[in-house]
C-alpha cells in the first residue's frame, strides 16, 4: 500500500492511496468465510453455502467494505504520522470513484481533496485597544432584583379588584359568529395574568374587574401566542391557530401576589442560614450575584470585539472552495446557495477557532478533571441563584455536577467552556482593555445585538 500527498498550494492538496491485491486479499477472504458461516440460502444448510455463490452474490459489497476500512485507516495513519493539520475531512475526487470496478478487483487507486489549515503567527498587537462593556450594578438594579426575590417567595391572596399585575381566574366559553355561547363548545377554566397582556385595550378592559364580571373579547389579545391560547381555552394548537371568534369570559376570582418580607427568614431561604443577617448584607449579596450573573455577557461582548479585530488584522486565508464542498457533503439537507450565504459567518468562526487553538498550544493551556468538576459545580450553583433557589450543600452539588458530566456531550461542552475562559483570561492579561460602564438597559441592548 502506498499513500502520498501532493500540495497544490499552501491550502490545498491531493492525497493518493494505492491499494494492491496483497493489501486486501487476507481481510477479504476472512470476511467471505464469516459471511459463509452465517449465510443461509434455500437448498443449503446454514454455513454450507458454496463460497463461489457468496462471492458472486455479495463479493463486490464485501470487497468495497474491506477497501473502505483499509482506506480510512491508511488515511488516518498518514495524517497522524505526518502531523498534517487538515480542515474538515478528505473528500473523494468523484472522477476517480467512477473508475473503480468492484466486480473485477485488481490494484486500486483513490484520490482525495484535502484542505490544509493555514499557518500564521499570532503576535498580539499591543497598539490596539479594546473596550470591555459592563453594566452599572446600581441601587435601582439591586432594588429590582430584591423585589423579584420578594415576589418569587410571596403568596397569592384574593382581592376584590384586579390590579395591573394581578391574576384572574376565569372561565372561557366558545361563541358562535353571532356572539352566542355554543353549548357543545369548549368550556375551560384558566388563569391569566394582567402583567403579561400586551394589548393595551384588552388590559384596560380587564383592569379593575371583579368576580362574576363577564366579558366578550378576542383570546389572541390576552394570550402569549398560539400555545398559550390553546392551553387557556383547552383546545389543540391547530385549532387555536385557526380560531377567529371572541370568547365569553366569566371572572371567578382575582388574586394578587403579596411579596414576602425582606427579612432574615427570606434571606435564609435564598442564601442559606446565616449568610445574610441584615438588609444591608442581603443587598450586598444581591449585588455580588448580579455582578457574577453579568460576567458571561461581559466576556461575550469582549470576546466578540477581540475576535473581530484579530480576524481582520491577521488576514487568515482558508481553502474556501474545499470547505464549501465539505460542508455540502456533510449536510445532505444543505443547499449551495445557503452555504454561500452563510459562509462568511462559518469561516470567521473557523478562523477564531484556529486562533484559540494557537493560543492553547503555545501557552500550554490544559484542563484537569478537578477543574472540570469545580467549574461545573460553580455553574450549577449560579443557576440555582439565578432562579432564586437555595444552593444545595457541597456534596449534593457535587453529585449533580458529576451526573451532568456523565453525559459526554454535556461534558464536552463544559470542557470547551473552560478552555474558552482560559483563552479569554490570557487575552485579558495581554491586551490593552478599557472598561466602559453602561446602564442596564443599554448593556442589555448591546448583548442582544450579538444574536441579531
Amino acid at each position: 500500500m502506498d499513500v502520498s500527498i501532493k500540495n497544490l498550494d499552501a491550502l490545498n492538496a491531493v492525497l493518493t492511496v494505492k491499494i494492491s491485491n496483497e493489501d486486501y486479499k487476507a481481510p477479504y477472504d476472512s470476511s467471505l468465510k464469516n459471511y459463509r458461516k452465517q449465510m443461509q440460502l434455500p437448498g443449503f444448510r446454514k454455513g454450507h453455502v458454496p463460497t463461489s455463490i457468496i462471492k458472486k452474490k455479495y463479493g463486490p459489497s464485501i470487497l468495497a467494505e474491506e477497501i473502505d476500512k483499509i482506506l480510512n485507516k491508511s488515511i488516518y495513519d498518514h495524517i497522524t504520522e505526518n502531523k498534517l493539520n487538515i480542515l474538515g475531512n478528505p473528500l473523494p475526487i468523484e472522477d476517480e470513484k467512477i473508475k473503480v470496478d468492484w466486480n473485477n478487483p485488481s490494484d486500486f487507486e483513490f484520490k482525495y481533496e484535502i484542505g490544509i489549515a493555514p499557518e500564521f503567527n499570532l503576535e498580539l498587537p499591543g497598539r490596539y485597544k479594546f473596550t470591555r462593556y459592563q453594566p452599572k450594578v446600581d441601587e435601582s438594579l439591586i432594588n429590582k432584583q430584591s423585589d423579584d426575590f420578594a415576589r418569587r417567595y410571596g403568596k397569592l391572596i384574593s382581592v376584590e379588584k384586579a390590579g395591573d399585575r394581578d391574576m384572574i381566574l376565569a372561565n372561557f366559553k366558545e361563541l358562535d359568529e353571532n356572539g352566542n355561547i355554543i353549548k357543545e363548545g369548549f368550556n375551560q377554566s384558566s388563569t391569566i395574568s394582567l402583567e403579561f397582556i400586551n394589548d393595551k385595550k384588552s388590559k384596560k378592559q380587564l383592569l379593575g374587574c371583579k368576580p362574576k364580571d363577564t366579558f366578550k373579547l378576542d383570546p389572541k389579545k390576552i394570550s402569549r401566542g398560539e400555545a398559550d391560547m390553546a392551553a387557556m381555552l383547552g383546545i389543540d394548537k391547530e385549532r387555536a391557530k385557526l380560531y377567529k371568534r371572541d370568547v365569553f369570559m366569566t371572572v371567578n376570582e382575582v388574586k394578587t401576589l403579596e411579596p414576602a418580607n425582606l427579612d432574615v427568614a427570606l434571606f435564609d431561604k435564598i442564601y442559606g442560614a446565616g449568610e445574610a443577617k441584615t438588609l444591608e448584607e442581603f443587598r450586598n449579596k444581591v449585588k455580588e450575584d448580579l455582578n457574577k450573573m453579568f460576567i458571561s455577557d461581559i466576556d461575550r461582548l469582549l470576546k466578540n470585539e477581540i475576535s473581530k479585530t484579530l480576524i481582520k488584522k491577521l488576514r487568515i486565508k482558508l481553502p474556501d472552495t474545499f470547505l464549501k464542498k465539505w460542508i455540502l457533503s456533510s449536510n445532505k439537507e444543505a443547499k449551495k446557495e445557503d452555504i454561500d450565504k452563510e459562509y462568511d459567518n462559518y469561516s470567521n468562526g473557523l478562523k477564531w477557532q484556529l486562533i484559540e487553538n494557537f493560543i492553547i498550544k503555545n501557552q500550554n493551556i490544559k484542563v484537569s478533571g478537578e477543574e472540570l468538576l469545580k467549574f461545573t459545580m460553580d455553574l450549577m450553583g449560579n443557576q440555582y441563584v439565578q432562579y432564586g433557589m437555595m444552593i444545595p450543600d457541597e456534596e449534593e452539588l457535587k453529585k449533580t455536577a458529576e451526573k451532568v458530566l456523565s453525559n459526554k456531550d454535556e461534558g464536552r461542552k463544559i470542557n470547551d467552556m473552560i478552555y474558552d475562559k482560559k483563552v479569554m483570561d490570557y487575552l485579558k492579561s495581554t491586551l490593552k482593555i478599557n472598561d466602559k460602564f453602561l446602564n442596564h438597559e443599554d448593556f442589555t441592548k448591546k448583548v442582544a445585538e450579538l444574536t441579531q
